[in-house]
């Protein structure tokens, strides 16, 4: 099955991508193009999975670029390939023929880019990390590395939507305590349960740090299993382990 990339104009023309499940050779519950090396799927697919998303940048498949994610503020500059994963949740670079990638599955997968002043960059940001700033961090050490913030285009590929996720109420009470204004990305769900939008707090921050552009691409993980991997959905279908879906971007 051929890859499916979702792609945005406001990244190009440099080569991007949000692959979906689709084109992959994982079976079972990872069916599809599972990049996650830290799942239970064997190793040996993972890696042929990997290696048709290098193929589809362009680079060799030591130059598809990744970290070890650990939900935190911590950014990477990127100058070759790495021997080993640093514990981080953001890469930029300036240097071309490097794919930065992250892993999600249902936590926002940022790309970023100043194709002006060739740098890129790429974060996961769930709402830990998001709450927490990995989002201007990225934007941080994309302007040392010589990128203007006006002119950097931020875009947010597949991630739960609001409708989707509920959450309880002390997870509010972590929003509010940083920003009353927070209230905003909840709406009443049920009983004393609260739906959370993700994409719209994510946006919220790159906009408020003044990125160039900022979007979403509107497609919500949990909600199409046929061409995305969720935890939650997993979680609520009580299986084993779930699929990662991987973005990236290079220069």
């Amino acid at each position: 099955m051929t890859l499916e990339i979702l792609t945005s104009d406001a990244l190009t023309p440099l080569r991007h991508g949000f692959f979906t499940r689709r084109g992959g050779a994982s079976s079972g519950v990872f069916a599809g193009l599972n990049c996650g090396q830290g799942s239970s799927d064997q190793s040996e697919i993972v890696t042929i999975n990997r290696g048709r998303v290098a193929e589809a940048m362009g680079v060799p498949a030591d130059h598809l670029i990744g970290v070890h994610q650990i939900h935190s503020t911590n950014v990477i500059t990127v100058d070759a390939p790495l021997p080993k994963k640093p514990r981080a949740d953001a890469m930029v670079t300036k240097t071309e023929g490097l794919a930065l990638s992250v892993l999600t599955a249902d936590c926002q997968p940022v790309l970023f880019a100043d194709a002006k002043a060739g740098v890129i960059g790429a974060a996961h940001a769930g709402w830990r990390g998001a709450l927490d700033g990995v989002l201007e961090a990225t934007i941080d050490a994309m302007e040392a590395l010589g990128a203007a913030r006006v002119d950097i285009a931020a875009v947010i590929g597949p991630s739960i939507s609001q409708r989707v996720y509920e959450v309880g109420p002390e997870f509010l009470d972590a929003f509010l305590a940083e920003d009353a204004a927070n209230s905003r990305f909840f709406a009443q769900g049920r009983g004393d349960k609260l739906q959370f939008d993700l994409p719209s707090f994510g946006l919220s921050r790159l906009r408020a740090a003044g990125v160039g552009f900022a979007e979403w691409t509107g497609h919500c993980t949990y909600s199409d299993a046929a061409r995305f991997y969720s935890y939650r959905r997993t979680t609520h279908a009580k299986e084993a382990d779930y699929g990662r879906l991987i973005a990236t971007i290079t220069l």
